[in-house]
């Protein structure tokens, strides 16, 4: 499940009537109406009732939709375009800690209801909630009805897909579990605490609060309880881990690759050791090198399928398991990453941003999440330099901007040429 944007606070959200909701859809649209982008919406009706939903939810909320700006975000999820060491140290940082264990503090009864209902640790089910929204700070910008609409009319060859969620979102609305109007999410359609498509929603999504309805947007017990579900129905298993880290001889030529999972006395034979020097626990498990053999190694069980179920990404589900330990107070990654880079915290992004708007670019707001602009910013810099601009966000880019060097914005082609170039014109 994806993760885009800011969301509007709950208050904003709140005082957008039903009596206005049509005009609170379409007013978010800013992409211009497709000629056919109608026509398709009414081609979609069709399946949409033959699907359960009445006419009366389809007219009120999908026919007055018109497109948005989604299509441009196609295949560009972080979690599959970022380096694994950056996206790990912007997800997995002090600052998510700290924020994570104040909102387990605050919400232990929805977390231990989540465990005993279904055997996944508080830790984990946090750690999903963390990446997947800030704790709730970050659900998305879009309502997810007309992006939904949107991908299903675009002629992506994934449209059907799409379709298919966008009649499921309907069956959320129409079935009373999630206002419209609170359907805020990311691109893709995900949304919520824990990001839910739709579909999986209509699956997994539990109502741990007695209400009736599964809320996963207003309701945390709900969102964190549908998310226990979700990995349980996945093949979690109660009581053991997702993995550890490995220390592993360099004579091993073995396989590597979560599907290569072999016994535990197999690795012990392989000369294979745990960093923290405990033994190995809970087998069968797969060796994980995601920077290649110089860098941190990962013996993962099939708990961390069940993360990686969540979203089919090895960096999405190795920061999910990451941020779970340092939840409990276990450290981090010990072993450096090759060549000795770092990726960088939100605090070192937010002073990139600030030194990067200092020498002229434009990079919207320093919130430290590193958008087209600022990748844009960062690639132009790199070719001042006389480096590969790739937009890239390192350890290195930052000391050479805190020394000052790079010039100033523009010049050489301009930053817009480069923005092309990389970004695919967003």
């Amino acid at each position: 499940m994806t993760r885009f944007g800011s969301k509007l606070s709950k208050a904003r959200r709140a005082s957008v009537s039903a009596a206005c909701l049509a005009a609170a859809l379409t007013c978010a649209m800013s992409a211009p109406a497709w000629a056919d982008f109608q026509s398709c919406l009414a081609a979609i009706r069709g399946d949409a009732l033959a699907k359960g939903i009445t006419s009366q939810t389809y007219d009120t909320y999908a026919a007055p939709l018109q497109p948005n700006d989604v299509v441009q975000f196609v295949g560009a999820q972080p979690e599959f375009t970022t380096l694994v060491w950056e996206y790990l140290a912007s997800l997995v940082d002090e600052e998510r800690v700290t924020e994570g264990k104040a909102k387990m503090r605050e919400f232990p009864n929805a977390l231990s209801a989540a465990e005993k209902a279904y055997g996944v640790d508080a830790y984990t089910v946090a750690a999903v909630w963390g990446v997947e929204s800030d704790f709730g700070k970050d659900f998305g910008k879009r309502l997810i009805l007309p992006s939904l609409a949107t991908l299903s009319c675009s002629g992506i060859s994934r449209a059907g897909y799409f379709k298919g969620e966008f009649i499921a979102a309907l069956r959320i609305v129409q079935e009373g579990h999630v206002k419209a109007d609170h359907m805020y999410g990311s691109w893709a359609g995900a949304f919520g605490h824990t990001q839910f498509m739709p579909t999986t929603f209509l699956r997994y999504a539990v109502d741990m609060e007695g209400t009736g309805h599964r809320d996963v947007v207003d309701s945390v017990p709900d969102a964190l309880g549908s998310t226990a579900n979700y990995l349980r129905a996945n093949g979690w298993i109660p009581g053991a881990v997702w993995g550890y880290e490995v220390r592993v001889p360099a004579s091993f030529k073995g396989a590597t690759g979560r599907s290569a999972k072999q016994s535990l006395s197999y690795w012990s034979g392989q000369g294979v050791t745990r960093v923290d020097d405990k033994p190995l626990r809970d087998g069968p498990a797969a060796l994980l090198q995601p920077a290649g053999a110089d860098g941190p190694s990962f013996l993962v069980t099939k708990n961390f399928d069940a993360i990686y179920s969540y979203n089919a990404s090895i960096s999405y589900a190795l920061a999910i398991a990451i941020l779970s330990d340092r939840l409990r107070g276990q450290p981090g990654v010990v072993t450096p990453w090759p060549g000795g880079v770092r990726g960088l915290t939100r605090d070192d992004r937010r002073e990139l941003q600030r030194l990067l708007a200092g020498q002229g670019y434009d990079i919207g707001t320093a919130d430290g999440v590193l958008g087209t602009k600022s990748r844009a910013a960062i690639a132009d810099f790199q070719r001042k330099r006389g480096e590969t601009a790739d937009g890239h966000a390192t350890s290195q880019i930052l000391d050479a901007l805190r020394q000052g060097g790079g010039g100033t914005a523009g010049g050489g082609g301009g930053i817009g040429g480069l923005f092309n170039s990389i970004f695919g014109g967003r």
